[in-house]
């Protein structure tokens, strides 16, 4: 049974090139979109796509809502189905406008793929992201040993974490260079370091806590004097792997070598976070907890200018819209405050509070009838 179309293959080659050389997509985010493609072509017995009709789009539509997940067993989340449908929307609207399938797909059949207004909500609702808060980092880092150069890595990259606001790929990939610990910055050069977008990032370190940076210091201190670093090698190398007394491979040391990624990173966050009792939270997580920390530390619009700038944000509605949400609690809080206050700013009791919300709505009301 065939299980590929070779005039398939060939324009989804062409799409996947442009996504990628004019569209700037990243390949894991192209890997997703081919993923899904070849989801569609299944669930038509790859036909070629110039045969597309909407019964197709339906069809395929429905039966991602009837997959299941195959680790769980339940249903396939909806953001997933969300996710897949609209890069099959996105090829065949882009398929429209090409040689050879102007004829046979008019720009508005992609709609087809649209998942319900009601599944839209809830795949693209926003919501409240797992955060670490302050003293939750500090006791990590307490419980963490420090007795080998394994250990003190360890710690340092935790404590850099929230020093620096830096993502974890980016801290992966930084050299000796990059840190100027007199003056208290971090060069994120995009030649070198892996940031997102590939943006040139220049921060300051964030006044999280002197024990912390304190940490950080000394790790950068030991790989200049006890492990003759210097200023082009990596900040944070990767583990050394050789032999032990029993003649077993193991972790022995570090090395010069820099991580290819930031998976390492991760999973010493997990056992850091795990060994501490406390649940499991990614590198990322700590970019929420600063922009928390902003919010109440900041007084100024220029100061939170300038708190999201050292996050790397351009625009500082990024800092307030996708990393400065308030938690529930922290809302709760806020609103019970607010309540005991009376309109001329001062404490009042709930009661009085909204005894005078009654009486403005009642004079509203009469005016209005008036």
């Amino acid at each position: 049974m065939r299980k590929h179309h070779p005039k398939n293959e060939r324009i989804k080659r062409r799409y996947l090139s442009y996504l990628e050389e004019a569209k700037r997509c990243q390949a894991k985010t192209t890997d997703q979109v081919a993923a899904a493609l070849a989801l569609f072509e299944q669930s038509t017995k790859w036909k070629d796509f110039a045969a597309f009709h909407i019964e197709q789009a339906k069809a395929f539509k429905s039966q991602q809502y009837d997959q299941r997940n195959e680790k769980t067993g339940k249903p396939l989340a909806k953001a997933t189905v969300h996710s897949r449908l609209m890069h099959c929307k996105a090829f065949f609207l882009w398929l429209a406008g090409q040689p050879g399938y102007r004829s046979k797909i008019s720009y508005s059949d992609s709609d087809y793929f649209n998942p319900s207004a009601n599944d839209t909500r809830i795949a693209t609702a926003k919501r409240e992201k797992r955060v670490p808060t302050l003293e939750q980092i500090k006791r990590v880092l307490e419980t963490m040993p420090d007795n080998s150069v394994l250990e003190r890595r360890d710690r340092a990259i935790i404590a850099f974490t929230l020093l620096s606001g830096a993502r974890d790929d980016a801290i992966a990939s930084l050299s000796v260079r990059h840190v100027d610990w007199n003056n208290r910055r971090v060069y994120q050069d995009s030649r070198d370091v892996r940031t997102k977008n590939r943006k040139t990032i220049t921060s300051c370190f964030f006044p999280v806590s002197v024990d912390i940076e304190t940490m950080a210091r000394n790790w950068a201190n030991e790989l200049e004097t006890d492990h003759h670093f210097g200023p082009d090698d990596t900040l944070f190398p990767a583990t050394e792997i050789g032999l032990n007394d029993n003649q077993e491979f193991a972790p022995v040391g570090i090395s010069r070598n820099q991580w290819k990624n930031a998976s390492a990173i991760r999973r010493i966050f997990k056992r850091a976070f795990t060994s501490a009792g406390l649940p499991y939270f990614n590198p990322h997580s700590f970019r929420n907890t600063l922009a928390q920390l902003g919010e109440r530390l900041c007084t100024t619009p220029e100061q939170f200018k300038a708190w999201s700038q050292n996050l790397g944000h351009e625009q500082v509605l990024t800092t307030f819209t996708s990393y400065g949400q308030v938690s529930n609690l922290r809302q709760t809080e806020i609103l019970d405050a607010l309540g005991k206050c009376k309109p001329d700013g001062s404490r009042g009791s709930k009661n009085d509070t909204i005894a005078e919300m009654e009486a403005i709505l009642q004079r509203m009301k009469a005016e209005k009838a008036a």
